[in-house]
């Protein structure tokens, strides 16, 4: 039935819309930087002025 094919494409864009939605959340989400260890070394800056 021809009337019912708005309704069949509106259902398919919201299905996809879905889809690509979850797809960016999950990938957002799921992505995990590497843990780098390291030290913090705290700098006094010495300054010699010579007048």
């Amino acid at each position: 039935m021809p009337q019912m094919a708005p309704l069949n494409w509106l259902t398919l864009y919201i299905f996809f819309i879905i889809i690509f939605i979850l797809f960016n959340c999950i990938n957002y989400y799921c992505f995990t930087y590497s843990i780098k260890s390291f030290q913090t070394k705290k700098h006094s800056i010495l300054t010699n002025w010579k007048w």
